[in-house]
């Protein structure tokens, strides 16, 4: 099993769904995020305490309502209260089966008369009844949350799209370079993670240390050493260049915006 994380944290940036949140650099900030990320669960179980607060959750149990709404649970509390997500993005989601998703927004206790006012939805009251006075989450962003494995054995439907991905720190290169295992996937390859070193990228440097679980997003690419080199003015010794070549060459590669401690349940970390 992999280690896990129970810090709650983050303001996440987002996919080909939405546009990419923006990242701050500052390590008070960083702190901050590291208090929002959290399990499905807890905000079933804290809401009161998360009310008006922006969290993160993953999720693989997904239960699609209307087209701006779904609800989601997680695999470990069996008969507990599903949360209800209002996606106030602008943009439509896509629910592929088997997937989980990364949801980000602000937690509210749900309300059909007030929501359908302040989102502007036409939600019948009925149908959404037994979600009243419970927790909901108001997404602004909405990412495809594929494992390391998944990624490498079918990376084609996630190229040049902003993923989160969970995995475990392995084979780290000075502050740029790093794979994330999938030891749940047998058989599967490690799935390179490039961190840019520009200001509009943060890469929590602390965090990146062999044998932590992170979730890491950014954009999935094709490994092509010239252009991620010109691109993201990567300078790297001869002898990695020939090694990342020799490796890496063609392959997924996911070029990170920011990497933060995970918050799994259970269920997604076996």
């Amino acid at each position: 099993m992999l280690n896990r994380f129970r810090s709650k944290a983050l303001a996440l940036a987002l996919t080909a769904i939405i546009a990419p949140a923006c990242a701050d650099t500052t390590a008070d900030n960083t702190t901050q995020q590291e208090l929002e990320n959290v399990t499905a669960e807890e905000v079933a179980d804290k809401t009161d305490k998360l009310i008006g607060q922006s969290v993160t959750i993953r999720s693989n149990a997904i239960n699609k309502i209307s087209e701006s709404t779904f609800a989601v649970t997680d695999d470990d509390f069996f008969g507990g209260d599903t949360i209800l997500v209002v996606n106030a993005s602008g943009e439509p989601q896509e629910l592929p089966e088997g997937t989980e998703l990364q949801i980000t927004g602000e937690v509210k206790k749900y309300g059909t008369e007030n929501f359908n006012k302040d989102y502007k939805l036409k939600l019948d009251s009925k149908e959404y009844e037994k979600f009243e006075g419970k927790a909901a989450i108001v997404a602004q962003s909405i990412a495809l949350a594929p494992k390391p494995g998944e990624i490498t054995s079918s990376p084609d439907e996630y190229y040049n799209k902003v993923i989160a991905v969970p995995g475990e720190i392995e084979n780290v290169t000075g502050e740029d370079l790093f794979t994330l295992d999938d030891n749940r996937l047998i058989g599967a390859e490690d799935l390179l993670v490039l961190v840019p070193d520009n200001k509009d990228v943060v890469p929590y440097k602390k965090n990146v240390k062999a044998g932590e679980t992170v979730v890491a997003t950014g954009t999935l690419e094709k490994f092509v050493l010239a252009d991620l080199e010109k691109e993201y003015k990567f300078s790297w010794d001869d002898g990695i260049k020939t090694k990342l070549e020799a490796d890496y060459k063609d392959k997924p590669v996911l070029v990170v915006n920011t990497i933060y401690p995970s918050a799994l349940p259970n269920s997604l970390e076996k």
